[in-house]
């Protein structure tokens, strides 16, 4: 009777694995949104700092237009989701005012 109810035990708990769906955003894809834009504030904050030399300033932007570009791939994978394509728009817009920070910077 033990070894049949012991078996049994055993038998539940390792049974049947649980399905997860690892389709869903809310937790993976959205995280690394968030991560992606507080980045992009953090460069944003850097790059508006007055002691800032042309050369950080442009090596700032190169890393704004990297961090950019993995949002919006991220935001690639979620067409259907209508708030996050102004995300994307946002996070180019940043990278597009440094480089042009960086043209007037290198061109003085």
């Amino acid at each position: 009777m033990r070894a049949t109810l012991l078996a049994l035990l055993t038998l539940v708990l390792m049974g049947c694995p649980k399905q997860v769906d690892n389709t869903r955003v809310a937790g993976t894809d959205d995280e690394q949104l968030a991560s992606y834009e507080a980045r992009l504030e953090e460069l944003r904050s850097r790059a508006s700092t007055r002691d800032t030399s042309c050369e950080e300033g442009c090596t700032l932007t190169r890393e704004t237009c990297v961090v950019a570009e993995d949002l919006c791939a991220v935001v690639g994978r979620h067409e259907d989701r209508p708030d996050l394509p102004s995300r994307c728009a946002k996070a180019r817009e940043s990278c597009a005012e440094g480089t042009d920070n960086c043209t007037r910077c290198r061109s003085r």
